[in-house]
């Protein structure tokens, strides 16, 4: 799936397909240069699934952690910062990763060996004429 986005309340439409099509694909990996809109979209797909926690960035914090209506837990990441995968085997991060919970991860570089790309949402963010170009691919 494909989305040109030119306006911020676009968002909800892409939010609302990616929420659709995670079944039990329950990694999602977001790709995009900084301030493609990464964090921006995850708050959007947060707030469609039902977040009541704030969702903000976790790019000092690695993880962070909200919950729904319904009390289900979804995970953020960031590992913009992250230099080595051993800094996330000391935190636990396959725990995470198959706790069964969605799993919204931005900057998944060091961590795409983890999971075979046909358990996983990849999507992907560019910009392009002040428009948002974003790219869903849940490898069906």
């Amino acid at each position: 799936m494909k989305f040109t986005i030119a306006d911020i309340n676009e968002l909800s439409n892409v939010a609302t397909e990616i929420i659709k099509n995670i079944n039990n694909k329950k990694i999602i990996l977001f790709y995009g240069d900084m301030g493609a809109g990464k964090t921006t979209l995850i708050k959007e797909i947060c707030k469609n699934a039902g977040v009541v926690d704030n969702v903000t960035s976790p790019t000092f914090s690695i993880i962070n952690e909200y919950e729904t209506k319904n009390n289900e837990i979804i995970y953020h990441f960031d590992f913009y910062r992250i230099e080595n995968i051993d800094e996330l085997h000391n935190i636990g991060i396959e725990e995470y990763f198959f706790s069964n919970n969605i799993c919204l991860i931005e900057w998944p570089g060091i961590v795409e060996d983890f999971f075979d790309k046909k358990d996983v949402i990849i999507v992907k963010i560019s910009q392009k004429d002040n428009k948002r170009l974003i790219e869903i691919n849940n490898n069906n």
